[in-house]
């Protein structure tokens, strides 16, 4: 892909799941990437095997001279190098419209939807690299064995004709794509902040797929908005046959659905499906999705990166279709708007679990100040008590409380957490880190 060898690139923000993506596989195309990001992760790790040297923490001395500027929303206007790029004269380049530009060299498959589209996209690649189409590919997270020699991956640019991307709705990037098949999982309110009606996020995503050749949508959601989109058009579930075979490694409905999905579309793309059916036995899932970390005597830790009702539903029942003797959930809200617009829901999907425990909001990018003043995950708590029918709800605010509050109960409760049990750490912030705790601090 030419062009790309002659650009500088700096990256606000360099360590994101997409942001990250997109640098990589620029630095791949040629072109010269700095970048920096306000703490060290994963993603960042993988910029430096690379070859990349990303900075932590913002400052306007990390700006190279001459560099385009790539933002995510994410990004504030006080930004000390974002200030700087502007002071320079230099208008900063949206993720969403690097992406575009990217996926424009190739025939797209672009995956939305609010459930789902990381580990769809990820399925999709995933066929795709087996059956020899070898694609380019942005995922939204993690993916075990994607990447060159079994590594994981949340990018590549491969030689193939095809490039499969997660399309974001939560600032309305994807709107930027141009699909030729267009993927959408489902969709609920989600990201209340940017979108003020259900009617205006559904105009969104017809406008996302109205492009688009081939349409893949669920064959059990009214989608009347959706019918002045143009193109074929097939829809999926989770349980009908489908054109092909299938047996997957990852449990749940859900992940059945996603499947489903990343199948039609390789079927409106001209692919084997039935090859690319076969090729999924191998998807080993995608991080923080009912990723398992490890053991704490006979309790089995996972975590999941659910953020929404329906997430923390599939989530929960999935791990109930493996028959735990115990399921307990310890659950971060996230963000104070969709905690706010969603407690009473969020309340109902962890009333699944035998025993939930609440931490407070992480925030992200919110302050819990006009509107939002006052909102907590006390909210939850309360609303997973009342819909729990006597199970036991514990309001854990802080990750250290909560650290410490289950190392006890898991070590000197053996009639309650024996063998069997699961415990699930869900939410988008860093509620991952105490099931790793758990896991590395278990008594030997």
């Amino acid at each position: 892909m030419s062009g790309w060898s002659g650009r500088r690139l700096h990256f606000i923000g360099i360590g994101g799941a997409g942001m990250s993506g997109l640098a990589l596989v620029c630095a791949r195309l040629g072109a010269e990437v700095s970048g920096s990001d306000r703490a060290d992760s994963s993603y960042m790790e993988r910029l430096r095997a690379a070859g990349l040297e990303p900075a932590i923490g913002h400052d306007a001395a990390n700006l190279p001279e001459g560099a385009e500027v790539v933002v995510s929303t994410a990004i504030a206007e006080d930004n000390p190098e974002l200030s700087l790029a502007r002071e320079r004269g230099v208008e900063p380049i949206h993720r969403g419209a690097l992406l575009a530009e990217l996926c424009a060299g190739k025939r797209l498959i672009a995956i939305a939807g609010t459930h789902g589209k990381t580990t769809t996209t990820a399925m999709a690649a995933w066929a795709l690299r087996e059956i020899g189409a070898d694609p380019a590919f942005f995922v939204g997270g993690e993916v075990p064995g994607l990447g060159p020699d079994g590594a994981t991956a949340n990018a590549g640019w491969g030689e193939g004709e095809w490039v499969v991307a997660e399309a974001d709705e939560s600032d309305a990037s994807f709107l930027r794509l141009r699909p030729e098949v267009a993927v959408i999982t489902n969709v609920e309110m989600d990201h209340h902040s940017r979108w003020g009606s259900l009617a205006e996020l559904h105009e969104a995503f017809a406008a996302f797929a109205g492009p688009a050749r081939g349409v893949v949508r669920p064959a059990d959601e009214e989608m009347p908005w959706l019918e002045r989109a143009g193109g074929e058009v097939v829809r999926f579930d989770g349980e009908s046959p489908g054109p092909a075979e299938l047996s997957l490694a990852v449990p749940g409905e859900h992940n059945r659905r996603n499947a489903r999905a990343a199948l039609a579309a390789l079927q409106l793309a001209g692919a084997d499906v039935a090859a690319a059916a076969r090729a999924l036995a191998g998807f080993r899932g995608v991080h923080r999705r009912l990723e398992l970390k490890g053991s704490r005597g006979p309790v089995h830790i996972y975590d999941d990166y659910a953020h929404h009702p329906t997430e923390v539903r599939a989530a929960l029942s999935a791990l109930r279709e493996q028959g735990p003797s115990r399921l307990v959930v310890v659950f971060q809200p996230h963000l104070y708007s969709r905690t706010k617009a969603l407690a009473e829901e969020f309340g109902a999907a962890l009333a699944l679990a035998d025993e939930a425990a609440v931490l407070d909001v992480y925030p992200a990018r919110e302050e819990p100040v006009g509107e939002l003043a006052g909102v907590s995950g006390l909210r939850v708590a309360q609303a997973a008590a009342e819909r729990g029918g006597g199970r036991p709800v514990w309001w854990l605010p802080e990750l250290a409380l909560a650290r410490r509050a289950w190392s006890d109960r898991l070590d000197h409760n053996p009639e309650l957490y024996g063998e069997g049990t699961v415990l699930v750490t869900i939410g988008a912030g860093d509620v991952f880190k105490l099931g790793e705790a758990l896991v590395a601090e278990a008594p030997r």
